[in-house]
């Protein structure tokens, strides 16, 4: 893999991670376009090296909201932190069994579908557009709210469908704070990346090229800086109900991506 593609494919998933246009769908698109060779997939070393860098670029967005959840949860006491950090466990739930279970399943979907990505996308449209429409609130994510979240970033690892979106969409249309909604959606992916990371590295598949460093510093790199900058724009856009411009994109390639499956 060459730099350029490194740092392409670096700022395609610092970007897409955040912002609710579904990564895997756009990644589907792009390999039936451009064709699978075209699209540079050399390692699962230089995919889980993207994910660390998003991971670490919202533990930097949120730092503050980390190191004050900590604190309460180091106190044992059933304060406000300590429940925050259980309803982040309790959204987990759902994606893990998922993950653990119809992995092969799941696999099987990633294979140039691109009518299943083009329908995904419609209904992530779908979702963004309610949840731009909703009425804002100062309603915390309640524990039942956690689980059912947890259930859309679960039904959010179908291709096409943003994980961003379906979480903030799912929380608002629940009638949570717009804001709180997309604090909880960006902080819950965060054990997930990480329990990804370390399922990956103990399944003993990672390989390693020196020849790969620069590749896998600038991949990594780029990752991290559009991470940072996506997930700071999108608590904004969310913020000030701006989510219908990805409603409309994710609906045009969508409608896009079906005409083309159908003409194909």
């Amino acid at each position: 893999m060459n730099v350029i593609d490194s740092i392409i494919l670096g700022i395609i998933q610092g970007l897409t991670e955040f912002l609710p246009v579904s990564s895997s769908g756009h990644l589907e698109l792009g390999k039936a376009i451009l064709g699978d060779n075209s699209v540079p997939e050399e390692s699962l070393l230089f995919t889980v090296v993207l994910h660390f860098a998003t991971a670490l670029s919202t533990i930097v967005v949120f730092r503050k909201d980390i190191l004050y959840l900590l604190k309460g949860v180091f106190k044992f006491e059933w304060n406000e932190d300590l429940q925050f950090v259980t309803k982040i466990a309790l959204s987990m739930l759902p994606a893990v069994v998922v993950g653990l279970f119809f992995e092969a399943q799941l696999e099987a979907l990633f294979g140039g579908n691109i009518l299943l990505v083009g329908c995904m996308l419609i209904i992530t449209a779908v979702l963004l557009f309610l949840a731009d429409k909703a009425k804002d609130t100062n309603k915390k994510v309640s524990f039942k709210n956690a689980f059912v979240i947890g259930i859309s970033q679960a039904i959010a690892m179908l291709p096409g469908i943003s994980r961003s979106g379906a979480t903030i969409s799912t929380s608002v249309l629940l009638g949570n704070d717009k804001t709180k909604a997309a604090r909880f959606s960006f902080l819950m992916v965060i054990p997930l990346i990480f329990g990804k990371i370390a399922k990956d590295i103990l399944s003993g598949d990672l390989t390693y090229d020196a020849q790969n460093f620069t590749s896998l510093s600038v991949g990594f790199v780029a990752a991290f800086i559009a991470g940072l900058f996506a997930c700071t724009w999108m608590i904004s856009l969310v913020k000030k109900s701006k989510l219908s411009y990805f409603a409309y994109y994710c609906a045009i390639v969508g409608a896009i991506a079906i005409i083309y499956s159908a003409l194909s």
